[in-house]
């Protein structure tokens, strides 16, 4: 039971740091790689302490992690977090690709039947 509650509690924090359109950006800006505070505060008009704040919580909730390059502090995706949000995710859209191939088959039977 204790798993249960770690992973639904990993999910929780994952689920909450992608509500933000802000957060949501700053991880797609990381699937090209690594990037600086600055560089991630770039196409945004939010302040350091701002982007930091977020940075913050997408690391809370495993879904960066940070390092260490002479000065820099880059961050990057941490891959096993995003893969478990969407491995929670698949048993939904396979669910729902399901639904609109059934539906998809069923339109084009009523069209058979029309003609």
């Amino acid at each position: 039971m204790a798993i249960y509650n770690r992973q639904t509690q990993r999910l929780n924090s994952a689920f909450q740091a992608l509500s933000d359109p802000t957060r949501r950006a700053i991880l797609a800006r990381l699937t090209s790689g690594a990037a600086t505070v600055s560089e991630l505060m770039a196409p945004f008009a939010l302040s350091q302490p701002a982007i930091s704040k977020h940075l913050k919580v997408l690391e809370n909730a495993g879904l960066i992690e940070g390092g260490r390059d002479a000065q820099r502090r880059p961050r990057r995706l941490a891959p096993l977090a995003m893969k478990e949000v969407a491995d929670w995710i698949e048993p939904f859209r396979q669910q729902w690709e399901s639904r609109f191939r059934n539906l998809e088959a069923h339109l084009t039977q009523i069209k058979k039947q029309e003609k």
